[in-house]
């Protein structure tokens, strides 16, 4: 799969990369996360939203509304599922990594469009709220870490009852709705991504 960059104009539609933010205490503060040998997401860390540049995200991200600013670290090289929410997500890159993405409105049931970017370490990107999109791939051996940010209650346990057909069936999470690969054996998702699982060399 040929690798673009998030800088390319292809990436424009997924999304865009962010200026005017200093990430360097949010880059060195990521430091102290551990990098599992699978794939580990924690929606929300107090030593994260304690950071100056948290204030920043939340009123020049997120137009103020509260927020949380978690991580997703690992080492992972498959595209395992794809989800999308009602928001736009920011990420941004510790290490040098790679997302594949899509958009909703491409959704078929082989994700024959799904398209691969390189996001260097340090860059901030806004994902668009129509943008699939998952756990990242790492481009070096020790693995990938990316700060994570949402409105605040994304991708925490839901709390009330969700139909199980049509696009209601999908909500694993509040403001999270999943769609798996059967490869990835994702506990109450659904298996709608069909063929080979998207891997990355």
């Amino acid at each position: 799969m040929k690798i673009q960059n998030v800088t390319d104009a292809s990436f424009r539609k997924y999304g865009k990369v962010l200026e005017g933010y200093d990430f360097s205490a949010l880059l060195k503060e990521m430091k102290h996360t551990p990098v599992p040998d699978d794939v580990v997401y924690v929606p929300s860390v107090e030593e994260l939203e304690a950071l100056d540049v948290a204030k920043a995200l939340q009123n020049k991200g997120f137009g103020g509304i509260p927020i949380e600013i978690g991580y997703c670290n690992g080492h992972n090289k498959k595209l395992n599922a794809v989800e999308y929410h009602r928001s736009s997500e920011i990420n941004v890159a510790v290490t040098d990594l790679v997302l594949l993405i899509g958009s909703q409105q491409d959704i078929t049931d082989d994700f024959s469009k799904i398209e691969a970017f390189l996001v260097p370490a340090g860059t901030g990107i806004e994902v668009y709220a129509t943008t699939l999109h998952y756990a990242p791939c790492n481009v070096q051996d020790g693995g990938f870490q990316c700060v994570v940010v949402l409105p605040a209650g994304t991708n925490t346990d839901l709390t009330f009852e969700t139909a199980k057909t049509g696009e209601d069936s999908l909500l694993t999470a509040k403001n999270k709705w999943l769609i798996a690969h059967e490869d990835a054996a994702i506990e109450g998702a659904v298996n709608g991504l069909r063929g080979e699982n998207i891997t990355i060399d």
